[in-house]
């Protein structure tokens, strides 16, 4: 190959681990390449958090303006304009990634390269990209190439022009009637947006409950929350075939107790996603994979390969943009800092951009009972919170699980007005290791949400 270069670190991807990471080695002086054969900035910036934040914003603003009359507010009929939602929503994203990309630009021994890299040896890439193959040879190599929408197997779905999380934010009219199939954090998100946009929702939903990996009550709260706002929840459904409807809408034929089939205007599929590690050609280097595909990595986020890491979710585990970031980290106090960080104990914490939010950290309920030590849980409805019912909004509630011995949080979800935010206190409780009966004999402002810790803790029982 006639264009070969040579760097002390390639890495592959410009999301929220690969970015700023790439950034840090320039800096301290190591002859670094960041390769993107996209946006900058990684899913989050361009098809996630970004876009999909902004649009539930939108959408919330649509969900008050019609319920203007009960705050005593007389607004008129509320309209939305999903183009100018759409525009709203180009304008922050564009602001993110062009502020991501001269950042890029402008740090000194950092190459930006375009393209799609894949290995030819264990520490060789071969760059595709417009100006013809490239041999990168480096030190050390770093994979941050991400995931993407998950195409499920059902017959007829090629045959059909679906939505995925990515192209459902360009639809310029809002849809007639959207099903979404799929009942995880993605597919929730989306159907509650689009039904205060103004479209019928169904959701469909192969498991016997929505969020899978949730506490059944949380889950059952969440659909009454989404039926409360006239979203049609289908539980138990497998999806058995797809078909253009004669109107020009889809049909979605079912096997399951709850309906035959349903018809809509558009299908939104939202199964999951998977690892791009099929394009870096991993067989080339003997990458490992694991069954789905994710590069295997140790808990310093070591492969198989000598000086090849991988970070962020391609490497399988929480696919949460905090948790890339934290990769990050990790990497960066072990290359540059002699460190030995690692990936062992940490928090995880994530928040449903549901409205009202589900904020959710360390155990769940379930998770809990399956410790030896004795276990407390504390609930309390939203509608016991004087700030969320001044707000008009006590949908929800919330859920502790403690050690009765030590008093150690061991976990929480919280389903309520800012329960991400919530949630995030309860977060540094842990952090810091605060017995659970300091927050609730603490003094906190009033009336804020924060003083429901207060009475949510004086609700401690032993678990059965």
């Amino acid at each position: 190959m006639s264009d070969s270069r040579h760097y002390d670190a390639v890495i592959v991807g410009s999301g929220q681990g690969g970015k700023p990471l790439a950034v840090d080695l320039a800096q301290a002086g190591w002859r670094t390449a960041l390769v993107e054969k996209d946006a900058v900035g990684g899913s989050c910036v361009n098809y996630g958090c970004t876009p999909t934040k902004t649009m539930v914003a939108s959408a919330r603003v649509a969900y008050l303006a019609r319920r203007g009359a009960d705050y005593g507010v007389q607004a008129g009929e509320a309209s939305v304009d999903l183009e100018v939602v759409r525009r709203r929503k180009r304008d922050i994203v564009e602001s993110f990634r062009s502020g991501s990309e001269n950042h890029v630009k402008r740090t000194e021994n950092l190459d930006l390269l375009r393209g799609t890299a894949s290995f030819a040896s264990p520490n060789t890439l071969e760059l595709a990209g417009d100006d013809g193959p490239v041999e990168l040879r480096a030190d050390r190599i770093l994979l941050n190439t991400g995931c993407r929408p998950r195409v499920p197997e059902i017959p007829g779905l090629q045959s059909v022009p679906y939505l995925n999380s990515t192209t459902i934010m360009e639809l310029g009219e809002v849809p007639e009637h959207l099903v979404v199939l799929g009942g995880g954090y993605i597919g929730l998100e989306f159907g509650q947006m689009f039904r205060r946009f103004g479209s019928q929702v169904t959701v469909v939903q192969r498991g016997n409950q929505l969020l899978g990996r949730e506490d059944a009550d949380v889950a059952e709260a969440v659909a009454e929350i989404l039926r409360e706002d006239g979203v049609r929840v289908l539980l138990g459904s497998e999806p058995a075939e797809v078909s253009a409807d004669r109107s020009g809408g889809v049909r979605l034929r079912l096997d399951g107790e709850q309906a035959p089939e349903v018809r809509g205007s558009h299908l939104l599929v939202a199964t999951g996603r998977v690892p791009n590690s099929d394009t870096l050609r991993p067989e080339k280097a003997g990458l490992e994979l694991d069954r789905r595909g994710f590069v295997r990595v140790d808990s310093r986020l070591e492969t198989n390969l000598e000086n090849v890491w991988a970070l962020g979710d391609v490497k399988g585990g929480p696919q949460f943009t905090h948790i890339s970031y934290d990769d990050y980290r990790i990497l960066k106090q072990n290359l540059l800092e002699g460190g030995s960080a690692t990936t062992e104990g940490r928090l995880v914490p994530y928040t449903v951009f549901i409205d009202p939010q589900l904020g959710r950290v360390g155990l769940s309920e379930s998770e809990a009972l399956e410790r030896p030590s004795r276990v407390g849980v504390a609930r309390m409805p939203m509608s016991h919170v004087a700030r969320a019912l001044e707000m008009d909004e006590s949908r929800g509630f919330m859920k502790a699980v403690v050690d009765l011995e030590s008093e150690e949080i061991l976990g929480a979800a919280v389903l309520g007005i800012e329960g991400g935010e919530l949630m995030s206190m309860l977060q540094l409780a842990m952090m810091g290791k605060l017995p659970y009966s300091k927050l609730r004999d603490g003094i906190f402002a009033h009336p804020t949400l924060a003083e429901s810790l207060n009475n949510l803790f004086g609700n401690v029982e032993a678990a059965d």
